[in-house]
């Protein structure tokens, strides 16, 4: 009898584990692992998002004007080199090749005659008015305003370039390191016309 019940027991246990031992589990734990699935989720690789692009236009001394389509965070010597490099009268000085690009931004190459022409005219609209134009004067012309230098004037360029000039000379303080002090001592010496 004692065996009978034994025979009994194992196969039962044989049954019930060949029929699947249907269990009433979780549906967030994982049997196997014993993880939820938000845990395996956070576990799993997430596919990384495709690199924003920019498209720019690009013209003036450059081999192959036309509109690009580079990374976002590209710089205009990237742009320049897909567009086939610069020519040998562009006036490499005029064009900071290390600002960022933007989305739809237009990047204008000048040539070495159309940057002394701009400078001629700068230099006229310097001595009739008095006042340096925040929106057409070169680096050198920024830079004898007090309290701005190289890397600020380069600032000043990159700011007008990027978003279309200055409307007003208090947008000068949106400049890194020209704050409300150094914006008094130039305000009286500087122009948007």
């Amino acid at each position: 009898m004692r065996k009978m019940k034994i025979i009994c027991c194992v196969w039962m246990l044989a049954l019930f584990c060949m029929c699947g031992c249907t269990q009433t589990k979780n549906p967030e734990v994982s049997f196997e692992t014993g993880f939820t699935e938000k845990d395996t989720q956070e576990d799993m690789p997430v596919e990384t998002e495709k690199p924003a692009v920019c498209f720019v236009y690009i013209c003036g001394a450059v081999e192959n004007p036309g509109v690009y389509e580079v990374p976002a965070g590209s710089r205009i010597c990237d742009v320049a080199a897909l567009a086939g490099g610069l020519r040998e009268d562009a006036a490499m000085e005029e064009a900071n090749l290390a600002e960022k690009i933007s989305d739809e931004q237009k990047i204008r190459i000048l040539t070495k005659e159309e940057a002394a022409e701009v400078q001629n005219e700068c230099s006229k609209e310097t001595d009739s008015s008095g006042r340096i134009n925040l929106n057409t004067a070169t680096a050198e012309e920024l830079m004898t305003l007090p309290g701005v230098g190289q890397s600020k004037a380069d600032s000043i360029l990159a700011y007008r370039m990027e978003h279309g000039g200055f409307k007003a000379t208090d947008e000068i303080m949106n400049i890194s390191g020209i704050k409300q002090g150094v914006f008094e001592k130039i305000k009286d010496r500087i122009t948007v016309n």
